[in-house]
């Protein structure tokens, strides 16, 4: 396992050692928790630049599987890069450099050492938002309205891997997440609309694999909704992981919150 940051690598790790199986875990500086530890078989630390060392870990703890959890921020990707000469031969070879082109090129590389990327939901399959309302309280008329609307903006936005969230208000796009990460991006947006009340959608890419870059809501996401009176969040079914999922349902009907989840736009290879 490739642990980022949040609480997306504890649950699979906790899950996994729960059906008895043995993790080694990769750790990224500056991101993962230290607490990963606690469930792993062997724990290695390596620096967002050093593809070299992750391939050498993999292959001296005889890894032929490998699953990509939690989140790594996109402004360290953009900007925090000291690539190792085996990641800076791939950069070179990106005609873009998006979340999208550079994992998907790191997935090429550890192919090619026999190294497979696989699901990173495998472990946590309950925790995919099922279709329907998830909450007691369903969108009214005018955040179904919002919805419908922030559906098609969002999809686009996550196509081209600029964000995956958007927060609208009134039938307008009041911000689009970029690197700042969604709860930054509300925060943003609430400081625009001198109290008028948002709609949260969050999007996934259209691909027809989970392999990287699921869109996750937790905790925090409903914190941030309250603070922001973001009304609604509405997500992808199936397709967006909700962490601590009763705990998070139970915070959402306790502030009100309407939960909804619908089938997925066009998929993609």
């Amino acid at each position: 396992m490739i642990a980022g940051n949040g609480r997306f690598p504890l649950l699979a790790l906790e899950t996994a050692r729960h059906e008895g199986h043995e993790v080694v875990v990769v750790a990224i500086e500056n991101e993962a928790t230290p607490e990963l530890a606690r469930f792993a078989a062997a724990l290695h630390w390596i620096n967002i630049g050093q593809l070299g060392k992750l391939i050498d870990i993999l292959k001296r703890e005889h890894v032929s599987e490998v699953m990509m959890t939690g989140q790594v921020k996109h402004v360290s990707l953009f900007s925090g890069i000291t690539p190792d000469w085996k990641l800076f031969k791939l950069l070179t070879s990106l005609k873009e450099k998006n979340t999208a082109a550079l994992i998907g090129g790191i997935q090429r590389v550890l192919l090619e050492e026999g190294i497979e990327l696989v699901d990173s939901t495998r472990l946590l399959k309950p925790l995919l938002a099922p279709e329907g309302v998830l909450t007691k309280r369903k969108p009214n008329k005018e955040e179904e309205a919002d919805i419908r609307y922030g559906r098609r903006i969002a999809a686009v936005l996550a196509s081209e891997d600029i964000g995956q969230s958007v927060a609208i208000s009134e039938k307008a796009c009041v911000a689009a997440e970029a690197m700042e990460g969604t709860d930054a991006m509300l925060r943003r947006a609430a400081s625009l609309t001198n109290g008028k009340p948002l709609r949260l959608v969050k999007a996934s890419h259209g691909r027809a694999h989970l392999l990287f870059d699921v869109p996750v809501a937790g905790l925090s996401t409903i914190d941030t909704m309250v603070e922001t009176q973001t009304t609604v969040m509405a997500v992808d079914a199936g397709r967006t992981l909700l962490l601590d999922k009763e705990e998070m349902l139970k915070r959402a009907n306790d502030a009100g919150i309407a939960i909804i989840a619908y089938p997925p736009l066009e998929e993609t290879a």
